[in-house]
């Protein structure tokens, strides 16, 4: 057992197993650990000198410590581009559920000092098989890349998307709701006509309408384009 995932079991005792098993249909291995814990070790984990070796002794048996390999990846500093890079190539493929890839992604504020290169570096992940390397760069997109000036490729790279994953369809639906809250005028445009799927379009109308950020009269206005 490696000295993180022995610290990941003792704060298991604070947390709620039973709870996050039920967000999570079909994943194996879960602990129910608070995200804030999972949080504050990732950060103590970053600063540290020997952060490489403490994630390399990882065994990934549970969601967690898969959550906090990928949060330790955006938390530590004066890491070159290219070497995080390259550890978040290696990381990818271990996301297993949906908690895992939003909460990394989450924590990967750098990109928002390099956006050209790391939109160059997910652009491949759009379109790739795994169900959580599709979701991971939509929801890079919505946490780091929503502005006006690359809505037009946001879209582009949306209506790209062929995966058939519940995971992806949510994860579209919402940055499209994401992409509405901030730039209603063009979003409304793209929902007039793009090429999602009706269930991912109805979801993202469905999430536009469930925000508080979102006028009754955009709502109503909405449903014209809900299909089926």
């Amino acid at each position: 057992m490696s000295d993180l995932q022995e610290c990941l079991l003792q704060l298991a005792a604070e947390g709620n197993p039973k709870f996050t098993r039920a967000l999570h249909p079909g994943i194996e291995n879960i602990l129910g650990l608070r995200v804030p814990d999972v949080r504050n070790l990732a950060r103590r984990v970053a600063a540290s000198s020997d952060w490489e070796r403490q994630l390399a002794e990882l065994e990934h048996t549970y969601m967690e410590e898969r959550m906090l390999h990928g949060m330790v990846l955006g938390y530590v500093k004066s890491l070159p581009l290219e070497e995080r890079l390259e550890h978040l190539r290696a990381f990818i493929p271990l996301i297993n559920s949906w908690s895992v890839c939003d909460t990394v992604c989450s924590t990967q504020t750098f990109a928002r000092r390099h956006p050209e290169e790391v939109w160059r570096f997910l652009t491949p992940y759009f379109t790739a098989p795994d169900e959580y390397a599709v979701r991971f760069a939509v929801v890079m997109t919505l946490c780091h890349f929503v502005g006006e000036a690359r809505l037009d490729e946001i879209f582009a790279r949306f209506d790209a998307i062929c995966h058939e994953g519940y995971y992806v369809k949510m994860a579209v639906a919402w940055a499209v709701s994401v992409c509405f809250v901030k730039y209603p005028v063009p979003t409304e445009r793209y929902l007039a006509a793009n090429r999602l799927d009706d269930f991912t379009q109805n979801k993202a109308i469905q999430k536009i309408r469930e925000s508080f950020r979102v006028t009754p009269a955009d709502k109503l206005r909405l449903l014209a384009y809900r299909r089926g």
